[in-house]
């Protein structure tokens, strides 16, 4: 005779479901403290955006200087570091600089305002209100002049901002692919700096021709472009060759997760709670569209943190692709 099975069928039929429940529940967990993390992280940077301590010149007479910038303290506590030039020629100069992002001119015959809408639409707006309410309360209309504009073909700054997210985005993936799918030091680092080059003409020249949004030298900006991948893919792909998936996941941490809502992209650093918009342009995304920002638009001008943030970067990245040895060499 068959033995007869000891154990209930509605017993037997029920265990998969069981043991399916855990990694289920896991899955699920998993997925919403995640979405919850980068909900925070996006949206509370921007929530919180507000102007603190702007660099604002004031050009004119000393005494009359002194006054005005004192009514801008008053008008906007906090919002403005005032700062008294000698004349408007100085705060040119400190707009293409980008020391400051707008300029007062106190004149005998009226206010007038200078500002570097290249450097930061939504602060050139900004701006432009206070100027306003200034004319109100002044008698007369505080005329603007825009120093360095924006591209009229993209007066927001829409590609230069959120062209950095799918870069870093292909960057991330480009890096983590060459560490985990491809043997050999050499043929890794070959991979990382073949894409980084290659994105940084395809990119550029999309933009500038393709979308008509970027100025500049062509050569100039895809050699930045290229810093910034090679910045991302680099560090990824270092990380994850080091540590496996796990140096995947800090790679997206560090250069998604907490590198895109503090880098200031679609609004300024300087708009950024506290701290944050500072931190932020330590991160590869942020010191990346500074860069892109400043070699577009102000001819080199103020690129010296930003491109050594990344060229830290990516000699950081290069250096853990030296050191993880290939898989088959683990094994």
């Amino acid at each position: 005779m068959i033995p007869q099975s000891t154990v209930p069928a509605d017993e037997t039929s029920t265990t998969p479901r069981r043991r399916s429940v855990g990694p289920m529940l896991g899955i699920v967990l998993g997925a919403l403290a995640v979405q919850t993390l980068l909900f925070t992280l996006f949206a509370w940077p921007a929530l919180h955006s507000a102007p603190r301590d702007l660099r604002i010149d004031v050009a004119g007479q000393p005494a009359a200087a002194r006054q005005f910038a004192a009514r801008l303290d008053h008008a906007r506590p906090g919002a403005f570091d005032v700062r008294t030039v000698t004349d408007q020629a100085a705060g040119d100069a400190a707009l293409h600089d980008r020391d400051a992002y707008g300029v007062f001119v106190v004149a005998p015959d009226g206010v007038r305002l200078r500002v570097a809408s290249a450097a930061s639409p939504q602060i050139a707006a900004l701006l432009r209100q206070v100027a306003q309410s200034l004319g109100q309360q002044l008698g007369h209309p505080v005329p603007v002049t825009d120093v360095v504009p924006a591209d009229p073909d993209d007066p927001n700054g829409v590609v230069l901002s959120l062209g950095v997210l799918p870069l870093a985005m292909t960057s991330l993936a480009a890096g983590v692919l060459l560490a985990l799918r491809v043997r050999g030091r050499l043929a890794r680092l070959t991979g990382v700096v073949l894409f980084a080059a290659l994105a940084g003409l395809a990119s550029t020249a999309i933009a500038r021709w393709g979308l008509s949004a970027l100025p500049g030298d062509y050569l100039t900006d895809a050699a930045g472009v290229a810093l910034l991948a090679l910045a991302v893919s680099g560090t990824a792909a270092g990380l994850a060759a080091l540590l496996g998936p796990p140096g995947a996941g800090l790679g997206v941490l560090v250069m998604f997760v907490l590198g895109i809502p503090l880098s200031g992209l679609t609004s300024a650093p300087d708009l950024l709670p506290t701290g944050w918009g500072t931190l932020g342009q330590y991160l590869p995304p942020g010191a990346g569209g500074t860069l892109l920002r400043s070699l577009a638009y102000f001819d080199g001008a103020a690129t010296g943190r930003p491109l050594a943030v990344l060229s830290g970067w990516a000699a950081v990245g290069i250096v853990l692709l030296v050191l993880a040895r290939p898989r088959a060499e683990r094994a």
